[in-house]
């Protein structure tokens, strides 16, 4: 049976297929122009693959034709067309790339924009590259066409983007000799696609610096135009690229649709010859918080893309966006040994040296730029001090951090080190989930009524990177949830309180009752040097993880058994005191564990056994109502 006679093969689309398609069909997002924007891109990565694996096998470029993508416009049949002769696709290709969601990130785009609403919807469609799918913003039919370079069979994709495609295979004489020609059957509001005018200033716009060369086709029968010479923008000298330009650049080779907060160009000559174009991006990438977290670096030799899966920078700069090219790899390398390659991690730590130099030039002289990077990347630098010992120190002078002083803002470390107090030897943090939750931490009031700065920890990784990072400039970072309070001779602000109180035989005597009935729940009762009002609080001990990090831990399964909590006790509370004088066993039972249990729930937890505090508090509250049970 000929290709040409053969009955389609009809395939329903993956179901986060379904639901992408269904958001561009309803699309709000008024510049649709993006969809030229993703399909010349899908183009030029199948150039470059072309280029790539001709490397290896020679034949699948042997006719010697240029690389080109050919856009071609047709009013009368009101179509638009992309066409590379690129690497094209099988038929098994097919199914894998149009038929399924491959891309790192956009399910989390499709989570994110399922839940916004209005302008920001259409706000979010704008700034991530939706890829082939956009076409369905403006054509009510797609069919694409591909032949896999070196083969012979020629195949169809079809849909109309309601929730299943056909495939089946054409005649040679109607596909690419090799490459992809993806045709759009315009909805009747997408007509201006068509004029050659709206369609080129769009190219040039979008896709000015797309490494492979453009031209235009007005209608059947035209000459080609030449949009775009394919020069690539990395190559040119700083002083003849435009902003716009980079951001341009920027776009394409990031997908995502918004400006670069700062842009890095540099070339390296030496040891290592090579060439760096990196961006750090105005917005949060989608795939920043995946669980792999990869970079999205491309990295080029001699102008041919090899991957971009390399490890071009540490992966506490994974925002990066960006290329680097160098001349100094063979072009027949394997993927698989450019990872293990010292070339490869002389680039990287060159390239990673200038992007930490940009933010520190950016810190010290753009404060309001760098509070805006801070806000959308802070939690992901932090990473690096946890892991990247080599520059640890340079991460911690990055570091921003709210604090008991700082109110809205942040605060450096070298700000924290001129406000410490005489004598005092430690940087003080407390970790937690929300800054409204630390603010209100029993911990912290021995430190307020000192007047002692503490860092207020939010971010996952804040609980982790205090415990490999042990000092900064010769302070160390201690957790003020965690051993003694070390409170003593900073301030006189706590040695003034009625010490007669503290030492009161009834308060020493209700806390070693409380330490025996307490004895299976918590490691110590004791009296409290950080409290001031609260009547209450929990510490770790002063060996082992701090309160929130165990949380952490316990929560991920990878700590088996929490240890016991220090309970303490504020002698000073009014509350504590008449407890304290209070002499029936039964009350002074409930009270240690109610106790306990307003510590615990003041950090966050649960009581220890909700039912037995629940019939604790009624005996107290019938106590308080002379109906004692």
């Amino acid at each position: 049976m000929r290709t040409d006679e053969r009955q389609p093969e009809q395939h329903p689309f993956e179901a986060d297929v379904s639901r992408l398609l269904h958001m561009m069909v309803h699309s709000v997002y008024s510049d649709k122009d993006v969809f030229l924007r993703e399909l010349i891109s899908n183009a030029a990565d199948a150039c470059e693959k072309l280029r790539y694996e001709s490397i290896s096998q020679p034949n699948l470029s042997a006719d010697g034709a240029q690389l080109q993508i050919l856009v071609s416009l047709d009013e009368d049949k009101q179509t638009l067309s992309v066409e590379d002769n690129g690497i094209g696709m099988s038929r098994e290709e097919m199914i894998d790339a149009l038929g399924t969601i491959a891309r790192s990130g956009t399910r989390a785009f499709m989570e994110r924009i399922e839940a916004a609403k209005g302008g920001e919807k259409a706000e979010l469609i704008g700034q991530f590259g939706v890829g082939f799918y956009s076409s369905f913003m403006v054509a009510d039919r797609v069919d694409v066409i591909s032949r896999r370079a070196g083969g012979e069979e020629a195949w169809r994709w079809s849909s109309d983007g309601k929730g299943s495609y056909d495939i089946v295979g054409v005649d040679g004489s109607s596909a690419p000799t090799r490459g992809t020609r993806v045709v759009l059957h315009l909805m009747g509001e997408a007509k201006k696609y068509t004029a050659r005018w709206t369609v080129k200033s769009i190219i040039r716009e979008q896709s000015g610096h797309v490494p492979v060369p453009i031209r235009l086709v007005e209608k059947e029968g035209s000459d080609p135009q030449q949009v775009t010479d394919g020069l690539a923008l990395w190559t040119k000298p700083k002083t003849e690229i435009s902003k716009q330009e980079y951001d341009d650049f920027y776009r394409g080779v990031s997908g995502q649709y918004d400006e670069p907060l700062h842009t890095v160009h540099f070339r390296a000559e030496g040891r290592q010859d090579y060439t760096a174009l990196a961006f750090i991006p105005g917005s949060q990438p989608f795939d920043l918080f995946d669980p792999d977290r990869h970079g999205r670096m491309k990295l080029y030799v001699k102008r041919v893309f090899i991957t971009d899966e390399a490890e071009l920078l540490p992966r506490y700069l994974r925002f990066v966006r960006g290329i680097v090219d160098t001349a100094d790899m063979p072009l027949n390398i394997s993927r698989e040994m450019i990872q293990e390659s010292p070339i490869l991690a002389a680039i990287r730590k060159g390239v990673t040296g200038r992007v930490l130099a940009a933010l520190e030039k950016m810190a010290e002289n753009d404060a309001q730029t760098f509070k805006t990077f801070w806000d959308l990347f802070g939690a992901i630098i932090k990473e690096g001090i946890y892991e990247d010992f080599e520059r640890r120190v340079q991460l911690l002078k990055l570091a921003r951090f709210r604090t008991t002083f700082s109110g809205q803002e942040t605060r450096s470390l070298a700000e924290y080190l001129a406000d410490m107090k005489d004598r005092q030897t430690a940087i003080y943090y407390i970790s937690g989930s929300s800054i409204d939750q630390l603010n209100a931490s029993p911990q912290l009031e021995g430190f307020r009524a000192k007047n002692i700065e503490v860092l207020l920890l939010t971010d996952s990784v804040d609980s982790f990177w205090p415990t490999n990072a042990p000092d900064y400039e010769g302070k160390t970072f201690k957790s003020i949830t965690q051993g003694a309070a070390d409170l003593d001779g900073l301030d006189d602000a706590l040695n003034n309180r009625d010490n007669s109180s503290q030492s009161s035989a009834d308060v020493a005597a209700f806390i070693d009752f409380a330490r025996a009935t307490l004895a299976e729940a918590v490691a110590d009762v004791r009296v409290s040097a950080r409290l001031t009002q609260s009547a209450v609080c929990l510490v770790a001990p002063e060996h082992g993880p701090d309160r929130q990090l165990e949380k952490i831990l316990q929560g991920a399964g990878r700590l088996q058994t929490a240890s016991k909590p220090i309970l303490e006790i504020n002698a000073g509370n009014e509350l504590v005191r008449e407890i304290a004088a209070m002499k029936d066993q039964v009350f002074r039972q409930d009270a240690a564990w109610l106790l306990l249990d307003e510590a615990r729930i003041l950090d966050g937890d649960r009581p220890v056994d909700p039912r037995a505090f629940a019939d604790r508090q009624a005996r107290l509250f019938s106590l308080a109502m002379g109906r004692r049970s």
